[in-house]
């Protein structure tokens, strides 16, 4: 593939073509409109690695790395599934493979003790957390409060919830993501709701689908290092 620069009057046309017209056109050497892909996605790709990994630096580098891998391996997409269903695949993957590295170099104890803390986060939050009628849904109290809910959940109940509540894919979608079929994507997220505790659950309302922002300044750094090192041919 080509390196060339395309300047922003081409990417801005491109922006309202679909993922596999997109995809097709990265793939005849039009690289930068690879933005436009990582745009698109990465509030989903946020939430899904966010929900293996909770160290927000190793998050980013996550996804970076997902990207340049789906760049890499862009030819072996195939129109059978979604675009965003086979990046979000990807971005899995390599969440799981960091996590399982990191986790070689932590004691037991260590991560014993990480899990204790993160229950006593969230059940002291819980506890003083007054019911308020007059409170928004969308306020940011509540949205640190379902934030800690969802970090205090076992990862594998935890990345259903975030694909399935907090992203809204549907059941099919969360499963093609996961590798699980519908029914464990329903045993999962029904055991994950039930362990985010009823005052939280009551409180945030709707306001799931506003929790794990990815806002415009981290997604500019994002774009612009993967940009960088799929320009060099790396």
């Amino acid at each position: 593939m080509d390196g060339g620069s395309i300047g922003v009057e081409a990417i801005a046309p491109a922006s309202t073509m679909s993922d596999p017209e997109v995809v097709a056109r990265v793939r005849a050497g039009e690289i930068p409109l690879f933005e436009i892909l990582m745009r698109r996605h990465n509030q989903r790709l946020y939430r899904a690695v966010r929900a293996v990994l909770r160290d927000e630096d190793e998050v980013e580098d996550v996804m970076q790395q997902a990207y340049i891998n789906a760049y890499m391996h862009l030819n072996q997409f195939e129109e059978r599934s979604q675009f965003s269903t086979w990046l979000t695949r990807i971005a899995l993957n390599e969440a799981f493979r960091r996590r399982r590295h990191m986790q070689r170099f932590r004691s037991p104890d260590a991560v014993a003790s990480d899990d204790a803390a993160n229950r006593g986060e969230i059940m002291e939050t819980i506890a003083s957390a007054q019911p308020d009628p007059e409170r928004q849904a969308y306020t940011r109290e509540l949205r640190r409060a379902l934030e800690h809910a969802v970090d205090a959940l076992p990862h594998t109940y935890r990345t259903v919830f975030m694909l399935r509540d907090v992203e809204g894919l549907s059941t099919s979608e969360t499963g093609a993501s996961l590798g699980l079929g519908d029914e464990a994507v329903k045993t999962r997220l029904h055991r994950a709701r039930a362990l985010i505790r009823r005052e939280v659950a009551t409180q945030i309302g709707g306001s799931a689908a506003d929790a794990f922002q990815f806002l415009a300044p981290r997604c500019d750094r994002v774009v612009a290092a993967v940009l960088a090192k799929i320009g060099d041919g790396r």
